[in-house]
This record gives structure tokens, C-alpha cells and sequence, in this order.
């Protein structure tokens, strides 16, 4: 199998899904649906998980479903890959998150059950979440896209993407960074999510790596 994909994958079944006010800040993909409150919002959200999991099942993918918990209230819970990242090695990366009401969602009981009940090899628990205190954040796979197979990862500099900590992360797991800059949408605000940038590239300026970065912050010449 190729190290690009994945024959398991780890879902967290939502409970208290709705719309995220504290991420809505700075994630100008969000809005709110004319008639769609936040319980019915939350029913639609649990009844398309239970769908999406039927379907990758009934196509060979072996999924591990862990449900959310009532408290602490996560809306966003339905997306773990923003706080943890899992590698080849049995390296988990767990991540700082920019948004209050979304760090209850990292639960280490989890890898210990991924262990136990489900044999997943767990070498070493990378937390960087420590970063929070900083004001500095960079969360997971909506920060990084990685390119295993290859070794490197791609990252949109934001406000939810720091770019020193990215590479702590990537040092400790073995990735090359290379940055990307300048996305941004209609009104010219910086747009956060790296995913919602996967579709259209054409607003990346440059590619960098990490000393280029340097180079560009203290004021040296680059060639185009």
C-alpha cells in the first residue's frame, strides 16, 4: 500500500455539533444556514457520520469510531485531525489550537485504547500543545498537508499556522517544511484552513523552506 493512504482511519462521532463562534473569527468559510438550528444542525451532522462510516466500511476501510462526550460542550469534535496527527513510526503529534472551546477535544484515552483494543503500535506521544500559552498555534492536517511518502509538508503561513512551531513538529516526526504564502479571499482576509485552499493555488505567491523563511524576515534578497 502506498504511504500516501491509509487502511484505518480514526473518527470521532459528534454530540454536540453546531455553529463554532470562537472559530468563526477567523474561518470565513462558516455561516450560519437560514432555518437550520443548532439542534437540528447536530442531528444532520450525527446522521451523515453514521452514513459516511456504512459507506467506508462497505468499501474495505477499517474504521475506529470513538463518540464525543456531552461535556466539555467540543461542536467541532467531528474533526480530530486538527489536533492529532498519527505516523508511520507509532509517533502521534498531538497540536495547539486557536480556538478555547476546541482544546477539550484532545483526549490521550484514546491512544491508550487505539493500543489495547485495537493493537495500534503507539511508539511516542509528541504534545505540542504547550504552545497555546504562547499564542501560538498550528493545527494538525488543517494547518499541513503532508506528503509522507516524500517527507515533506506544506504549510500555509496564518494565524492558526505557526510556522516555527510547525517546524518543531515536523523535526520531531521526520518531515521537510516548505511554506506557502498570500491566500486569501475576496475581502483579502487570510484564510486560516489549508484544505479550503487545496482547490485553487493561484493565489500562493511562493514556495519556501525554513531558511528562506529567515532569509525573507531579515531583509535579504531572494531569487525569483
Amino acid at each position: 500500500m502506498s504511504k500516501q493512504i491509509t487502511s484505518t482511519i480514526m473518527m470521532v462521532r459528534p454530540i454536540n455539533f453546531r455553529f463554532n463562534e470562537e472559530t468563526a473569527k477567523n474561518n470565513y468559510y462558516q455561516k450560519v444556514l437560514d432555518g437550520l438550528d443548532s439542534a437540528k444542525a447536530n442531528e444532520q451532522a450525527i446522521a451523515e457520520f453514521d452514513t459516511f462510516v456504512e459507506k467506508l466500511r462497505d468499501h474495505g476501510v477499517d474504521v475506529v469510531v470513538f463518540q464525543d462526550d456531552e461535556f466539555p460542550s467540543t461542536p467541532d469534535s467531528i474533526f480530530p485531525n486538527n489536533w492529532v496527527s498519527f505516523h508511520s513510526d507509532g509517533r502521534i503529534a498531538t497540536y495547539p489550537m486557536y480556538a478555547e472551546n476546541r482544546r477539550g477535544e484532545r483526549r490521550e484515552e484514546m491512544f491508550e485504547l487505539l493500543a489495547d483494543d485495537f493493537g495500534f503500535h503507539v511508539e511516542m506521544i509528541e504534545d505540542f500543545s504547550g504552545f497555546e500559552s504562547e499564542g501560538i498555534f498550528l493545527e494538525g492536517t488543517g494547518s499541513m498537508i503532508l506528503d509522507r511518502e516524500n517527507r515533506i509538508a506544506y504549510a500555509a503561513i496564518s494565524m492558526r499556522t505557526d510556522i516555527h512551531c510547525a517546524g518543531d513538529v515536523l523535526r520531531k516526526v521526520r518531515l521537510r517544511i516548505r511554506c506557502l504564502y498570500g491566500k486569501s479571499d475576496r475581502q483579502r482576509r487570510a484564510i486560516a484552513d489549508l484544505p479550503h485552499q487545496r482547490d485553487d493555488v493561484s493565489g500562493w505567491q511562493f514556495q519556501c523552506n525554513l531558511s528562506e523563511l529567515h532569509r525573507r524576515q531579515n531583509g535579504e534578497k531572494r531569487c525569483a
